[in-house]
């Protein structure tokens, strides 16, 4: 393994992903960069960007991460192992003070074909259900027909109702992700917006327990981990998964 604490120029990894995973990348950070006001996020300094081996085929990870008024995290990370493997991976972490949902999605594509897109605006308090203005517009958004919904695993039930998970056909399709995307992304930075933070103790304490919930949940997700110990260890697996991927509050 190979670390390098100096940023990746802009496009260096993205431009060689799969279309799909790039036009994502794209949009995410347009809409970030146009909604929200963004300030540096501190990452640790050997885990921004990393090289290494998996199974012959040369791996690249690289990060982004950002923090706002109402974000302590807003993070995307890239990555690629040789010609085998493109994989894009998203989550925005709301501050403890802002009782909003964990906006997330993950785009894997193999040798050339994308075989999974996940796309969810996730609920995080108690009643496991988005605030109603949440809800009123994402039912709004026009009806998206993909031909292959995907199950989800077992630690799913994080996710809401809306939540977009499919395994896409073709380049349409591919379009129908960028696009749905990109209006989860403006609704949730919209929605973020025009709250006040609270300073209800037993409601920040709420909202830290639904953040702690989601990222257990999705710590069960063993391909990752599997994919990651097996070109780092177990321990700088565990490490990155914890500190970079899901950093419990």
């Amino acid at each position: 393994m190979t670390t390098n604490t100096e940023s990746p120029k802009s496009g260096s990894l993205r431009d060689r992903l799969h279309p799909t995973i790039t036009a994502v990348a794209n949009v995410i950070e347009h809409v970030w960069q146009t909604e929200l006001s963004l300030d540096p996020y501190q990452m640790p300094e050997d885990l921004g960007y990393v090289e290494g081996t998996l199974e012959g085929e040369k791996l690249i990870i690289e990060n982004r991460c950002y923090q706002t008024r109402e974000f302590r995290k807003i993070h995307l990370e890239l990555a690629q192992v040789g010609s085998a493997l493109d994989i894009l991976h998203c989550v925005m972490f709301p501050r403890s003070s802002f009782a909003l949902p964990m906006f997330g999605s993950d785009l894997v594509a193999g040798r050339g074909q994308l075989s999974m897109a996940i796309a969810d605006l996730s609920p995080v308090m108690d009643d496991r259900v988005l605030p109603a203005s949440y809800d009123d517009a994402l039912s709004a958004l026009p009806e998206l027909v993909f031909g292959q919904e995907r199950t989800f695993p077992s630690w799913g039930t994080i996710f809401s109702s809306h939540c977009l998970f499919v395994r896409p056909e073709n380049a349409q399709e591919g379009e129908q992700i960028v696009t749905r995307v990109g209006d989860f992304l403006r609704i949730h930075c919209q929605q973020a917006r025009a709250i006040e933070p609270t300073r209800d103790t037993a409601e920040m304490a709420a909202i830290e327990m639904g953040q702690r919930r989601y990222c257990q949940q999705q710590l069960q997700n063993d391909k990752t981990r599997r994919v990651l110990e097996k070109a780092f260890g177990a321990d700088w697996a565990d490490r990155y998964m914890t500190t970079v991927l899901f950093d419990v509050l």
